[in-house]
């Protein structure tokens, strides 16, 4: 059944109109007074699924990270830089500054952020877990494939509805709120007909924690029985996100607290990645590899807690600058390999998804 909304706006149109029964897309447009897109789709027995993976996204090539950060910089939900009228100016003077030396932290992680690769990595992989009816595609905020694309694609190959799952397990306005922001804000003005499922966080799924746990307990046997300090990195946020409500730093706990009830072992957690002229959540990983050299501590084992894939806060962050650091300080710092497409952890991936559906009326 083919089926068509007409939009009374006075605008140049372009409809996009799918038949799931004939597997076909027709296209039309009209010349009204402006530019838009609107996708219907249509609707059959063999429905299928697209599930959307929210994430950062990254530059993929060095001169990526200017128009990257520009990007990062006018998102107002999580930032705001001056009056409105004035914050993708200021961004790109921010952007302009900061390009070269965040370029160079990409450039020694192989000239680009590889989180669109591994992404889409864990796509692939969540699809062929799901089997027959779902389609799987990466969503990101900040580069491509945008949220435009990523919807543009679901709708032209049909899908009926959506499945919103951020990659990050624990929820805040900065990164899993700005993305459904974005998200709803595209379906409205792209299909406005399309139902959208959103799935808020997730910091104790249970395959999820599994999988961490066993990263940790095995990076422990790296230090040889020896004293190891474990220690909880996770993604900084300005103090102001928590002191307003937002849940991040107990979702984190939460996560820390269901991986010790299996492994047995305590550690301490701490914030990375801050930058910026205001008050971040304490203390800051530097901080804590310095007090634990005061404290006599020899082994740190570091786990990348808010991030479930490689890219430059793990790789360069992480495994170069804080392993140097604790190097100087006369320490020997390793840290937990990514989650990226571990079975176990699309398996986590996948009882998400299958849980929501499950909460819809059939």
């Amino acid at each position: 059944m083919r089926n068509v909304r007409q939009d009374q706006t006075l605008v140049h149109t372009q409809i996009i109109v799918t038949d799931t029964t004939a597997n076909q897309v027709g296209r039309f447009i009209f010349l009204t007074a402006k530019r838009r897109t609107v996708y219907i789709h249509g609707m059959n027995d063999n429905t299928i699924t697209g599930v959307l993976l929210l994430n950062l996204g990254g530059p993929e090539k060095i001169e990526d990270v200017e128009p990257f950060l520009v990007n990062l910089f006018s998102d107002r939900q999580i930032i705001r830089l001056g009056p409105a009228f004035l914050q993708k100016f200021i961004a790109r003077r921010i952007a302009r500054r900061r390009a070269p030396k965040s370029a160079e932290s990409y450039r020694l992680i192989g000239g680009g952020s590889p989180i669109r690769r591994i992404t889409e990595q864990q796509g692939a992989a969540l699809e062929r877990l799901l089997g027959k009816g779902f389609l799987v595609r990466s969503c990101m905020r900040y580069w491509h494939p945008f949220a435009d694309e990523a919807v543009g694609e679901m709708v032209a190959a049909g899908c009926s509805r959506l499945v919103a799952l951020p990659l990050y397990p624990h929820y805040s306005i900065a990164t899993s709120g700005s993305s459904f922001t974005d998200l709803r804000q595209t379906v409205r003005r792209l299909a406005p007909d399309l139902p959208v499922l959103e799935i808020r966080s997730w910091p104790e799924e249970p395959s999820y924690i599994r999988c961490l746990a066993e990263r940790i307990l095995e990076g422990i046997t790296r230090f040889g029985g020896d004293p190891v300090q474990l220690v909880y990195s996770a993604h900084s946020l300005p103090k102001k996100f928590i002191d307003e409500g937002d849940p991040y730093v107990d979702e984190i706990r939460t996560t820390i607290a269901a991986i010790e009830n299996l492994t047995g072992r305590e550690g301490i957690l701490c914030f990375q990645s801050r930058s910026g002229p205001v008050e971040w959540l304490e203390p800051s990983t530097p901080d804590m590899i310095t007090e634990l050299a005061g404290r006599g501590c020899r082994n740190i084992l570091m786990v990348p807690i808010s991030f479930v894939s490689d890219h430059v806060e793990t790789l360069y962050e992480i495994d170069m600058q804080y392993r140097e650091m604790a190097r100087e300080l006369g320490m020997r710092l390793e840290s937990t390999p990514g989650l990226n497409d571990d079975p176990q952890f699309i398996e986590a991936l996948g009882n998400l998804v299958r849980q929501r559906l499950e909460t819809v009326t059939p």
